[in-house]
């Protein structure tokens, strides 16, 4: 399979989960994957699985000059970048008057200001490349709301807007820019989550996804099978936004 053949890819947040997912599936279709996370030892085996044509660099998000460092090294050991999936993201639960604003800050550092970071370093890569795609995970807290979860969904709404105005940026570049929006995914993250259980029940898809499922969808966008898709959301979610 060679979706991908050719196609240098950074994934952060690649060490389980989606991210994980969506490094695999890149890889068995041809791309070069580099796999960044905080998770420095399941980064590593996820990439040891993956052999020759993965790396793990340890990165966070949130660090301008570590982003820097990652897409140099990217270059060094693939080639220019040619796709990004800005997947890094944290959650944290609490009614708003009882939220802190460090609490608050830490989820929009790293799920907002880390897709900015994200963007904007690997740009001169992906022109060097002759253009690019760049993948935003969003989330259905991106599209609707939820309550005490104030920071994730304010992050995923502009992670949203952000897409859109960077569609309109770097599109005279050849690079493509479109936002992924997962409803409840069976991860790491939602596997004690009994309101994550619950809220399936009530979809057309009465069930979670699996991280495969939007994995093929990080897929199609990376490949240029998507070459005219820009600015959009992409929505995977069983259906639960159509209630």
């Amino acid at each position: 399979m060679d979706r991908v053949t050719g196609k240098t890819v950074i994934v952060t947040g690649g060490a389980r989960g989606m991210g994980a997912a969506f490094a695999r599936k890149l890889a068995s279709h041809g791309a070069s994957v580099v796999i960044t996370d905080v998770l420095a030892d399941e980064g590593k085996a996820v990439a040891a699985e993956l052999g020759e044509r993965a790396l793990f660099l340890p990165l966070d998000v949130t660090d301008e000059n570590a982003w820097q460092s990652v897409v140099a090294e990217a270059e060094r050991a693939f080639g220019p970048v040619s796709g990004l999936v800005n997947n890094a993201g944290i959650v944290h639960v609490d009614p708003i008057e009882k939220l802190a604003e460090a609490d608050y800050r830490r989820v929009i550092d790293v799920n907002q200001v880390g897709v900015f970071l994200g963007m904007k370093a690997v740009v001169p890569s992906m022109r060097r490349a002759g253009g690019g795609s760049i993948v935003n995970i969003s989330s259905i807290g991106g599209i609707i709301a939820f309550s005490n979860i104030l920071g994730y969904v304010a992050s995923k709404w502009a992670v949203r807007g952000m897409s859109k105005a960077a569609a309109q940026e770097f599109g005279a570049d050849g690079i493509r820019v479109n936002s992924v929006h997962p409803g409840v995914v069976a991860t790491e993250m939602t596997a004690a989550s009994d309101r994550s259980h619950s809220m399936v029940h009530d979809q057309p898809l009465a069930r979670a996804a699996t991280p495969e499922e939007l994995a093929n969808v990080v897929l199609f966008l990376i490949s240029d099978e998507s070459a005219y898709c820009t600015g959009a959301e992409f929505v995977a979610d069983g259906g639960f936004t159509t209630k």
